[in-house]
This record gives structure tokens, C-alpha cells and sequence, in this order.
């Protein structure tokens, strides 16, 4: 099977040698090894292995840091469509809102099933490789699937390579969730951004044009109630108002000068979205101080 990149790992020693990947992990030792540090390897937390559903079982699932459901599906074979497998199994799941929401009350309690965002639920296929026909396929498809390759090199280093940055339509956005957006008395995102003034419009997708500047490896999800860039977890969460756009960073607020007015340590007040440092930008002014925070947030992401 062709593989999409060659991966080069290289040890820096007094001598510099290159080290080659070990055998394949049996994909049931890996399926184990990312249940068991999900949020540290993807930024979400484990729910059930093997979930049951109509001719099926998912092999992991879970729930991210924006409360969106997660798959996680494992190619155990060169010939298994694992891509296939992840869309049926997306769409059971859009179809069993309440068998999911049981399970999260079961794992992780009332509170967080209230929470969960069926904006953009993912899929994310794990393998040894991936042909360029399967980035191809899932390009195509236009749904918020991840393909993710593995190198293992020896016994003490494991490589994941992101092959793909997908960009899929919110659900909310196409009328398949937008129930759950009117059951909410607050406006979504979205209802928002419609709603404010031209120059706050104008302040606004200079942000996000600025984020997305920063690297090719940014994500952007669009929640209900706001707008996340991540790599793999979240850099900043982007909410908007009538006469200011706010930022939830992923900084330590002690590592920054707050001033007030402009920065504000949230780390012990509940919020949309997630990020401990909160940005307030009202003008040009304001973006041009952030833009060294949003660089940070990047970077240290």
C-alpha cells in the first residue's frame, strides 16, 4: 500500500543516527493505548470501547473539549474501508441523540450531557498508512473526518501525523440540528455574526484571517455558541457580541501583563468554549495587541 509521506527520525547524539520504525502495533494494542490516554494523545475524553449500535459497534468513542461527540475507528486490515465504517457510524449516531446522551450521563453526569454540541461530531481513522485515494475520498466528502497515521520507533517513542485538516459544514448551519439552536434562548454564533454592525463584521474576519495565517495545521470549528481554532486541541475560542469580539486563549494568564479592559484571568469563571486567558477586542487597536497573544496561543498549543 502506498503511504501518503516518509517520515525521517533522527536520535542527536555524539554520532547522529537515524531510527526506523518497529513492527506495526497490533491494532488492538493501539486501540487500547489511545483509549487509555485519549485526552493526551486528541484532547478527548474516553467514554466506552466496543459501543454497540444496529450492525455494528463502534470501536471507541468519546467526547472532545467543545462537547462534540468523537469516533475513533482502527484499520485492522489493508482491505477494511475504515472511512466507510466511520460514516455509517456517524450517522447512526445523528440518528441516536439519546442513546449517546445516556452514555455521557452514565461516564460523565447530567451536567455534561446538557453540554453536548452535535454542531460538528468527528470521525477520527487511525492506521499504520493511508493512500493518497483516501485523502482523496474524504476531501471529497466534505464531513469532519481525520485520518491519522502511526509510527512506532522502538519502545519509547509513538509518532501521530495528522494527514488532512478537514472542514466540515456545521450541522446547525445545514437545518440538521437547528432544533437544537431555537430550544436555546441565547442566538448561536452564527445568528450573531449576522446581526452586528458592518465594522464589527469587518474586525471580525480580520481575526479569523489572522488565525488562520499563523499555520496550516489550524482547524476551525464552528459551535453553536462559538468559534474554535485548534491544531489538535484548542489554540482560541471566538464568541461575538454587538460592540466587541471576545477571545478565550489557551495561555496561562500569569504569563501575561493583564490590563483591564483588554485581558482578564478566567480561570475561575465559567465561560463558553475553552481558554483560561479572555481577550476583548473593540477596535484595530485592540486586534494589533492581540496578535502577539494569538501568536503565542499558536505556538504553544
Amino acid at each position: 500500500m502506498d503511504e501518503l509521506t516518509e517520515i525521517k527520525l533522527f536520535s542527536l547524539g555524539k554520532i547522529v543516527e537515524e531510527r526506523t520504525p518497529s513492527e506495526v502495533i497490533l491494532e488492538k494494542e493501539m486501540q487500547t493505548l489511545i483509549e487509555q490516554n485519549m485526552e493526551t494523545f486528541f484532547g478527548v475524553r474516553f467514554l466506552e470501547s466496543e459501543y454497540t449500535v444496529t450492525n455494528g459497534r463502534m470501536d471507541s468513542i468519546g467526547i472532545d473539549e467543545n462537547n462534540s461527540p468523537v469516533i475513533f475507528e482502527y484499520k485492522r486490515s489493508q482491505n477494511e474501508n475504515v472511512i466507510n465504517q466511520g460514516l455509517f457510524y456517524l450517522d447512526w449516531l445523528l440518528d441516536h441523540k439519546a442513546d449517546f446522551k445516556l452514555l455521557v450521563i452514565e461516564k460523565l453526569g447530567m451536567e455534561a450531557a446538557n453540554h453536548i454540541d452535535w454542531s460538528v461530531p468527528c470521525v477520527i481513522c487511525i492506521a499504520h498508512n493511508f493512500t493518497k485515494y483516501d485523502l482523496h475520498a474524504v476531501n471529497q466528502m466534505q464531513k469532519n473526518i481525520k485520518l491519522v497515521s502511526y509510527r512506532k520507533y522502538n519502545d519509547d517513542l509513538l509518532l501521530f501525523e495528522h494527514l488532512n485538516t478537514p472542514t466540515a459544514k456545521p450541522l446547525a448551519e445545514s437545518g440538521a440540528n437547528s432544533s437544537d439552536v431555537r430550544n436555546n434562548a441565547q442566538k448561536s454564533h452564527i445568528e450573531k455574526l449576522a446581526s452586528v454592525s458592518e465594522e464589527i463584521k469587518k474586525l471580525y474576519y480580520a481575526v479569523c484571517d489572522f488565525i488562520e495565517s499563523l499555520g496550516d495545521d489550524i482547524v476551525s470549528n464552528q459551535l453553536k455558541l462559538y468559534l474554535a481554532y485548534k491544531k489538535v486541541r484548542n489554540m482560541v475560542c471566538i464568541e461575538i457580541y454587538s460592540k466587541q469580539i471576545i477571545l478565550f486563549l489557551k495561555l496561562n494568564p500569569e504569563t501575561v501583563d493583564l490590563q483591564e479592559g483588554f485581558t482578564r484571568d478566567m480561570r475561575n469563571i465559567g465561560h463558553y468554549g475553552t481558554g483560561d486567558l479572555q481577550v476583548t477586542i473593540k477596535n484595530v487597536a485592540d486586534f494589533e495587541k492581540a496578535k502577539p497573544l494569538l501568536e503565542r496561543a499558536y505556538h504553544e498549543a
